[in-house]
């Protein structure tokens, strides 16, 4: 079973018992950062299967300005455009974050500054899609600056927020502004396959975090995996 991630949070609320719907688990597909080959190979199989997924997008991505259109149609298809704030900024001292600037260092960040990025970018959303909830994805899973958690002033533009941290949490247990995902690099189809698997063993939520498929990123997913997963799924 295949849900938006916005849909989360009304299933988490509607369900009380272990099943989602009357399904094993719920699997949510979710894709970060507004990339070309989300347009290119990531849609056309999930609208051949007729599944809808989350686009995480950020304001500053070149693909908002240069493929509008096509984030339009996707939208108007039924995938959610989800908010990863206007200029994706991380926290640039923790290790692997070499790719971080000073300028959209969350260590150089005031609470205010980033809840205001978050705000405007709901409104370019907003002016692509019309709609007015949808949910938040933490860019590299960071929730605090300094000690302060920022998404607090902001819960109310949101239905749910996504994290990072890997878990499949059942029904009673997701935490609707840290739900965990599985970032995906490299796995292979049966990896994938048996993630949703133990998913059902444990009727639980399962996310996915995809960035590249086929290319155009370095945490990336092939395509033979990321159909083999999707085809396994319905």
């Amino acid at each position: 079973m295949m849900l938006v991630m916005g849909t989360v949070y009304a299933n988490a609320i509607a369900q009380n018992n272990t099943t989602w719907h009357g399904k094993q688990c719920a699997v949510v597909l979710t894709y970060d950062d507004a990339l070309n080959v989300d347009l290119d190979n990531a849609i056309p199989v999930l609208d051949s299967l007729g599944f809808k997924a989350t686009f995480y997008l950020s304001g500053y991505s070149g693909t908002l300005n240069t493929r509008l259109n096509d984030w339009r149609a996707v939208a108007a298809n039924g995938h959610e455009l989800g908010n990863h704030t206007l200029f994706h900024p991380c926290t640039g001292s923790l290790p692997g974050r070499g790719f971080v600037t000073p300028d959209y260092d969350l260590n150089n960040y005031s609470v205010r500054r980033m809840t205001d990025e978050i705000t405007m970018t709901n409104a370019v959303l907003k002016a692509i899609d019309g709609k007015t909830k949808r949910t938040f994805a933490y860019p590299c899973g960071d929730t605090k600056i300094h000690d302060t958690a920022y998404i607090d002033p902001v819960k109310n533009q949101f239905v749910a927020a996504r994290g990072t941290q890997p878990e499949m949490p059942a029904i009673d247990k997701v935490d609707l502004y840290y739900v965990g995902c599985y970032a995906i690099n490299g796995q292979t189809g049966d990896e994938l396959i048996n993630l949703v698997k133990q998913a059902m063993e444990k009727h639980a939520l399962l996310v996915f975090l995809f960035h590249g498929v086929g290319g155009g990123h370095s945490l990336n997913v092939s395509l033979p995996a990321h159909s083999r997963l999707l085809h396994f799924l319905p």
